[in-house]
């Protein structure tokens, strides 16, 4: 069985608040998992952005590591 495709977002870069919502996560476990290195950024200024290969990375780590919990 091969996983499903994840679409890529439109946007190539999203705030925070957007990352948030794309990945339905909270503001604390989002900051968590960029402190951890599970979700990569990138800094323009002041303001920490959320690549759209970043938030696609994630999703399928996220998958990888659903699939490795489905086979035990």
């Amino acid at each position: 069985m091969t996983a499903p495709t994840v679409t890529p977002p439109v946007k190539a870069l999203y705030r925070i608040p957007e990352a948030m919502t794309l990945l339905s996560l909270s503001r604390s476990v989002l900051y968590e998992q960029i402190r951890v290195g599970r979700l990569r950024t990138v800094r323009q200024g002041r303001t920490r952005l959320v690549p759209a290969t970043a938030i696609t990375a994630y999703v399928t780590l996220l998958e990888q590591e659903a699939q490795k919990g489905g086979t035990r």
